[in-house]
């Protein structure tokens, strides 16, 4: 039987966007609502250092739930199936989210947040994944794209959803409704071809984890695939998180909203991921594309720090900036997916994402504990040290990172 042919606008790519959409959406949600949030369970807001420590608290417990999730949701996709990821991990995380709408002490909401981690850690992979196999290797690269630009702009729908209701318990709530809606949409959605094949094959390993640390070349493509994404997590859950604080650092007084500053920074990662795609496919290389907006990454991160970023306006100007610099998540987990093959590829392509996102509480801990607490750095020196280490990590592992523009998927791992 002939393989059916899929387009970048085909269901399957409509679905994995919304998908994407909705993960965003909850994924981002804390960063948005965390001062009225840590102010609705007893946290002092003028009090600095505890708003710092509870809020970090929190997102690097929802960090390490996405990392262990990673791993638990890329096995099983490559074990049972695409679907049964996107299935499994929207209902926990819908449950999740509905259980954040309860919460009354910092204990409480990390646990929750953890346990939505370990949900939303399944949606982008395998729908990268399955966005990956259903399309034609020319197409593949805009279709991905596609997913997260669309899919991105659930942090700005976040951002309205509390502007409009201010009650950040009601904005968990309706994301958990938002994920039992997607669980209708994907019923219409068919699995994999190239999953298909590799299931009925006999001796072949699939979604063995450790796979990728058993030979050393498989070793080195899954590290170096890691650490090309890490400046993404550093800009978002480091400066943009804490822009007001940031801000008052800079410039002193300000009327910044750490929501706000989330909004224009993921219009701007939107507006990049769509546009990157087109770049791979101008340059006819998804490297070339890459370094270009690690290129412009850096040029703006001078610019956060220094004196040209002295109001409110261009604090918000430079988050939607930095966010379109590191519009490049798409390419970065298409990357992942097309370096490993079929009965890999869904645990790739899951842990690999989940793996930066998991890095954020060891960038926090060399922000926060080490350079702060223990060097008593201020945060403007901490933040200057961590980019500069975040993108030296970053540029050694893009050199040693592989061409895959012109890969053909159709194989397996030995």
């Amino acid at each position: 039987m002939t393989p059916k042919k899929y387009g970048i606008f085909s269901l399957p790519v409509i679905v994995a966007a919304l998908g994407y959409f909705v993960d965003v959406y909850d994924l981002l949600l804390f960063t948005i609502v965390r001062e009225p949030s840590l102010q609705g369970i007893g946290v002092i807001l003028s009090d600095t250092p505890q708003v710092i420590a509870a809020s970090t608290k929190i997102i690097n417990w929802q960090m390490v739930g996405l990392l262990m999730g990673g791993v638990l949701w890329g096995t099983i996709g490559d074990k049972k199936g695409r679907l049964s990821v996107l299935f499994g991990s929207i209902a926990l995380y819908s449950i999740a989210n509905f259980m954040t709408g309860f919460v009354l002490t910092v204990d409480q909401y990390a646990w929750a947040r953890f346990i939505a981690g370990i949900g939303l850690a399944g949606e982008l992979g395998a729908g990268i994944t399955l966005v990956s196999e259903l399309l034609p290797k020319e197409k593949r690269g805009i279709g991905t794209s596609l997913v997260a630009g669309i899919g991105l702009f659930g942090a700005v729908f976040a951002y309205i959803i509390y502007s409009v209701t201010s009650d950040w318990r009601l904005c968990y709530m309706i994301g958990g409704a938002l994920g039992i809606g997607l669980l209708l949409l994907r019923v219409s959605i068919s699995e994999s071809g190239m999953f298909n094949q590799v299931k009925e094959q006999v001796g072949v390993e699939k979604g063995n984890f450790l796979m990728f640390f058993n030979n050393k070349k498989r070793f080195k493509k899954y590290i170096t695939a890691i650490l090309i994404g890490l400046p993404t997590w550093y800009v978002i859950g480091i400066l943009v998180n804490l822009s007001n604080r940031f801000a008052t650092e800079l410039y002193g007084a300000n009327a910044i909203e750490s929501g706000k500053s989330i909004m224009y920074a993921y219009i701007g990662i939107a507006i990049g991921d769509m546009l990157i795609g087109l770049v791979s496919q101008y340059f006819k290389s998804r490297k070339k594309a890459l370094l270009s907006f690690y290129l412009l990454t850096m040029i703006t991160l001078v610019f956060f720090f220094s004196s040209f970023n002295y109001s409110d306006t261009t604090m918000y100007f430079i988050c939607g900036m930095l966010g379109f610099s590191t519009g490049f998540w798409a390419i970065f987990i298409t990357m992942g997916a097309e370096q490993f093959g079929t009965n890999l590829r869904a645990t790739a392509a899951t842990t690999i994402p989940n793996m930066v996102r998991g890095a954020l509480p060891l960038l926090n801990l060399v922000f926060l504990n080490l350079f702060q607490k223990t060097w008593s750095w201020n945060l403007l020196q901490s933040g200057i040290v961590t980019g500069i280490l975040v993108m030296m990590i970053t540029l050694v592992a893009f050199y040693f990172t592989e061409e895959t523009f012109h890969k053909d998927l159709n194989y397996v791992e030995q």
